[in-house]
């Protein structure tokens, strides 16, 4: 099956998995910014990751625009976030992103990156701070508050190429 992996990454964490996913595969590779100009009809599988922000999937509207047109393809979505695997909070926000009808035409999954404070763009450590801001700011917090402001008050790394196993297993690798 001939198969392509294009991803939008931010920091770094879904290039990774990107290119973990396409040398177990023997996919091609290619960022968003290069996949638009490839003749992607001429693959069976096609695989679309990006990263997680605020529960939606960054550039998700680049793939959704073309699964009718790729209705005899393969489709795999994954989103990398810094949440990990066993967060409750992951399918909801992953299926929020997709319909009913697209949700039968795609294969959905999370994969855990982290945060990378040195390498995230300007307006999104900006956010992040605001946000952290607000949960220390907040009056009844929960333990998983608690633990959420610890673990995103830093850059750390929770990937692990163990995480693609389920993406390769849908491909039927």
């Amino acid at each position: 099956m001939k198969t392509i992996v294009i991803y939008n990454s931010q920091t770094g964490f879904t290039k990774r998995y990107a290119q973990w996913i396409a040398e177990a595969s023997g996919a091609d590779c290619f960022s968003l910014s290069e996949a638009k100009n490839k003749n992607i009809a001429d693959y069976d599988a096609i695989i679309y990751g990006s990263w997680a922000c605020a529960g939606g999937i960054s550039k998700l509207g680049w793939f959704k625009n073309n699964i009718g047109k790729w209705a005899d393809k393969k489709l795999i979505a994954f989103c990398v976030g810094g949440s990990p695997i066993d967060s409750p909070e992951i399918a909801p926000a992953l299926n929020r992103n997709f319909n009913e009808s697209e949700l039968q035409k795609v294969s959905v999954f999370y994969c855990p990156g982290g945060f990378n404070y040195e390498k995230m763009s300007g307006p999104s450590k900006l956010m992040m701070k605001i946000f952290i801001k607000t949960l220390k700011a907040k009056k009844n917090k929960t333990e998983a508050d608690d633990e959420m402001i610890k673990m995103i008050s830093s850059s750390y790394d929770i990937s692990d190429k163990k995480y693609i196993e389920p993406i390769l297993k849908c491909l039927g690798k």
